[in-house]
């Protein structure tokens, strides 16, 4: 199971483009809330229904936390105790980690980008911690870890997140579906 965290301000494209490629590339995708509503407004106003409240899930071994950017988001999310409990207690349980545009920097906070290589938003490297960011890429993997820059990058992101959970395959099978060419 894919988890897709959504914290009111989240980046709306960020969060929708990955989540529509993995359900393409076969991939089961739960959208989590954070708070107490399955009703999360994102940054430019487009509310989307979450199929469960993040402080209810326990991800683990097999399972993938993905956390959009947009800073209204992000900074739910690090504010959120249960969510972020909730990411620390997945990541210990061996969940893979996957975030995009300053959403990296909620995994900074609970120390699990320690001298990785990622990328982010320009602009937010202050706020990765011990990574090491490449802004210049789109995405980036470090190990199970898959990054994303930016709202540009989403589908490059999901595509590179797919890729990852079912093989380059699956994930050019749904690129070419999607007339997506690079």
């Amino acid at each position: 199971m894919v988890y897709i965290i959504l914290g009111q301000g989240f980046e709306e494209i960020e969060a929708t483009a990955p989540g529509d490629i993995l359900r393409r590339g076969g991939v089961e995708v739960c959208y989590a809330a954070a708070g107490s509503s399955l009703s999360v407004p994102g940054s430019v106003g487009i509310t989307l229904p979450a199929d469960v409240l993040a402080r209810d899930i326990a991800p683990k071994r097999g399972d993938t936390v993905v956390i959009p950017g947009g800073m209204g988001g992000v900074n739910t999310l690090k504010h959120d105790d249960a969510v972020m409990a909730m990411i620390a207690k997945a990541a210990e349980n061996g969940a893979e980690l996957a975030a995009i545009c300053a959403g990296p920097s909620v995994l900074a906070k609970l120390g699990l980008l320690d001298g990785k290589n990622i990328t982010c938003y320009p602009g937010c490297e202050k706020l990765m911690g011990k990574a090491v960011c490449h802004c210049d890429q789109s995405t980036m993997l470090d190990g199970t870890l898959v990054t994303g820059r930016a709202p540009g990058a989403a589908l490059d992101f999901g595509y590179a997140l797919l890729a990852h959970l079912r093989g380059e395959r699956a994930s050019e099978d749904v690129r070419e579906g999607m007339c997506y060419r690079v």
